[in-house]
């Protein structure tokens, strides 16, 4: 992670193909692309990678979620139950429909508790939306259980994770629906674009047509189609879906690297008693994206990721200052900050989160230091990065 560190010939020869048509948009204009349909080819490889009947390809991770959620009829007034650890795309795709985020707690698996999901629950939840972040997963048996008894909708943003697998289900096809982001920082990137994956034949068509202004798609002719509902535009371009279309045919060769280079640096940090793991749920393997880990408290973490920074070794995350990560930093959120209006439900219905307990949360985030795993790495790279991190951490602990 991020495919981009190993761009090479099957990028641009896909790309080349488009732009020998110069045709870039994904829909119509069927005489001239020649033949090459890249977003179509994407959604199938994605299909058969992921092991489910349908993928609708979109422009963003963000997109993904906000489409994810529209297809399954979520709107004004429904609860979205959502980790206080994620990216603030979770919550922003939630309050494009006007739908309202619920903080949840996370444990040591750094995201939702089942447990605080439980509690959290009201009669206007609809959704629980786990975030597989830094590419492990939540404890997705306990959480399906909770949605089954509540008859709530569970949808899974594997934005992070992609490649991950959860009792020999890819990561995204456990729950009713899954997203994934391909931006240019992912294991495999589109430059920009994600996709909604589902087993479940009306969201797919929803989301067919909510991410095409509506759009039925029936027929050749694409002006005289009709528009079964109200939908925007979140649609791919072809140019975009070319790249992500030779990045998932290399995604195994992606995960391998990243396994041999988190196994090197776990090895590493596992022979210090005072470093210890988040947990990866029983029957999960996560995807190798980033090594977490927990110091003994706080302090000495915020600590150590000081002193990595400062012995040159970058790409090390402290989430719990983060501006984009963790809620206590998301204060456009917490103090409803917005251009215009939200919509009633979202400030009669949001959460006072100054009034409420998430100290299991820091206590975790708050003990966390994630590193990325890049491609591009040497083996002698990832020896002395190793080395250094483990030499660092040790004169701190």
């Amino acid at each position: 992670m991020p495919g981009f560190e190993l761009f090479g010939k099957q990028e641009k020869e896909e790309v080349q193909k488009v732009l020998d048509t110069g045709v870039l948009m994904r829909y119509g204009f069927d005489g001239l692309r020649d033949g090459q349909w890249k977003a179509k080819e994407l959604e199938k490889a994605l299909e058969e990678r992921m092991d489910v009947r349908h993928a609708q390809l979109v422009s963003s991770g963000t997109a993904a979620l906000t489409v994810a959620l529209a297809s399954a009829g979520v709107g004004a007034g429904d609860e979205v139950l959502m980790p206080t650890f994620t990216f603030v795309a979770s919550f922003e795709s939630i309050l494009a429909l006007g739908a309202v985020p619920v903080l949840v707690g996370i444990d040591d698996t750094l995201t939702l508790d089942p447990e605080a999901v439980e509690k959290a629950i009201t009669k206007n939840t609809k959704v629980v939306m786990p975030v597989h972040m830094c590419g492990s997963m939540a404890d997705l048996n306990a959480l399906k259980a909770i949605c089954q008894k509540h008859d709530l909708l569970l949808l899974e943003d594997a934005c992070q994770a992609i490649g991950g697998t959860y009792e020999g289900k890819p990561l995204g096809s456990y729950g009713d629906l899954g997203c994934f982001s391909f931006d240019y920082v992912k294991t495999i990137t589109c430059g920009e674009g994600g996709a909604v994956i589902t087993n479940n034949d009306s969201y797919y068509k929803n989301a067919d047509h909510y991410s095409d202004h509506g759009h039925d798609h029936e027929g050749l002719d694409r002006g005289a189609e009709t528009h079964p509902f109200l939908g925007y535009n979140y649609r791919i371009s072809e140019l975009h879906a070319a790249v992500g279309l030779a990045q998932i045919a290399r995604l195994d060769d992606f995960l391998a690297i990243q396994k041999k280079n988190y196994s090197i640096l776990r090895t590493a940090l596992e022979a210090i008693p005072e470093v210890t793991f988040r947990r990866v749920p029983v029957g999960g393997e996560e995807s190798y994206a980033f090594l977490s880990f927990f110091l003994p408290d706080a302090t000495l973490a915020k600590k150590t990721h000081t002193a990595l920074g400062a012995n040159g070794v970058d790409a090390c995350f402290y989430w719990y200052d983060n501006n984009w990560h963790y809620f206590r930093q998301w204060e456009h959120l917490l103090e409803k900050k917005s251009l215009g209006k939200l919509s009633p439900e979202i400030y009669r219905q949001c959460p006072d989160y100054g009034t409420i307990d998430f100290s299991k949360s820091d206590h975790w985030m708050g003990r966390t230091i994630s590193c990325l795993i890049k491609l591009g790495w040497t083996e002698e790279v990832v020896l002395q990065r190793a080395a250094t991190m483990a030499e660092t951490i040790r004169s701190i602990v």
